[in-house]
């Protein structure tokens, strides 16, 4: 059986990388953990590490944090939906809103639990994805400032994981400056201002970031250390938190190309010639226990780099291990680095076991 592992040092490394970068800069963060998938263990690995604010698109995820701690501030980051207000009520001290009449249901439900409900009103930024547009912003903000057991707690954007429109610092000076809109406005304090996710540490590391903006969420520079704006790993931070192992389940030489008239395979793919550039000779070919239900090939990258992953059907993974140095027998472990996509598909799986070292 295939399984991923988390190394605890490594997330511990991360962790207190990214908490002395914020608390350095006078900045409030939480973590994100939709990554997880709502995965006890690796959720309470999270919650030893301190983490005070722990964010999740899942209530269900929420749900699950509450009851290992009921203490932890937990944040539902995307519009609710209709159906899910009573429960993200319950178990959401805060969630992200866009929406007048979603608020409102929120509001109704809010005074049936007996619960202040805290809110961030989301501004539409140039990633299209949710998002109050900025000329509607006063009268958004106006219309929902007097509903009972609402607190507004704060503004905020989403960059990056729509459209690929980055945090620049010009995007949120805007964002700053639509705090001072409304304070001036309204003749209130805005507490939080919350710029982006992991794609804005490149420039909290810079201190180019407007002072106003003092709120963060952060998941996969956490589990990855990526700098998004450049793709590669942030200076003292560890890409290979997470590792995906898989068993060799068979080893045979065999054609580089298919025999007999060709259609399509499982994923909906076709064989073309021209993937092959030494036809007609073979290669030696390991089948590994992991296929397209746990994951998708373009999230993974062998530890050995001699390795060429070939494709995947359902259920197997074939790789060409033609080149490699090392002598693979049946049984072996072959260690794949994962991408954040990659990791989502596998913590999501249930036929994949999660381990800790």
């Amino acid at each position: 059986m295939a399984f991923i592992k988390l190394y605890r040092k490594k997330l511990q490394e991360n962790y207190h990388f990214l908490d002395e970068t914020f608390k350095s800069r006078n900045i409030q963060w939480g973590v994100v953990s939709k990554l997880l998938c709502g995965n006890k263990i690796y959720l309470k690995e999270i919650i030893a590490l301190g983490v005070r604010e722990i964010h999740d698109s899942r209530v269900s995820n929420l749900k699950k944090i509450k009851g290992l701690d009921p203490e932890i501030q937990t944040v539902y980051i995307k519009p609710p939906a209709k159906r899910s207000i009573e429960s993200i009520v319950r178990y959401a001290d805060i969630s992200f809103n866009t929406e007048i009449y979603t608020i409102q249901l929120l509001s109704d439900e809010a005074v049936k639990q007996n619960k202040i409900h805290k809110i961030i009103i989301m501004i539409e930024m140039g990633d299209l994805r949710e998002g109050v547009m900025g000329e509607e912003l006063i009268e958004f903000y106006g219309a929902i400032l007097k509903m009972p057991n609402i607190e507004i707690l704060g503004i905020g954007t989403n960059l990056n994981c729509l459209s690929g429109v980055m945090p620049t610092q010009d995007k949120l000076i805007q964002l700053s400056l639509y705090k001072q809109l409304i304070e001036a406005k309204f003749n209130i304090s805005i507490p939080l201002v919350s710029g982006g996710t992991s794609v804005a540490i490149p420039l909290i590391l810079k201190n180019a970031r407007p002072m106003a903006v003092n709120h963060f969420r952060i998941g996969e520079a956490l589990f990855f250390g990526k700098d998004l704006f450049t793709g590669n790993t942030i200076e003292g931070m560890h890409n290979d938190v997470f590792k995906l192992y898989a068993e060799i389940i068979e080893i045979t030489e065999k054609p580089n190309t298919p025999t007999g008239e060709l259609g399509e395979n499982v994923a909906g793919n076709s064989f073309s010639m021209n993937d092959v550039t030494d036809l007609g000779i073979t290669s030696l070919r390991a089948i590994l226990d992991i296929g397209l239900l746990d994951m998708q090939p373009q999230y993974i990258e062998s530890d050995d780099t001699d390795i060429t992953i070939v494709d995947a059907s359902s259920d197997m993974l074939v790789i060409d291990i033609s080149n490699s140095k090392k002598n693979y027998k049946i049984g072996d472990l072959v260690a794949f680095k994962i991408r954040y996509m990659g990791a989502l598909y596998l913590l999501n799986s249930d036929y994949i076991e999660k381990t800790i070292e």
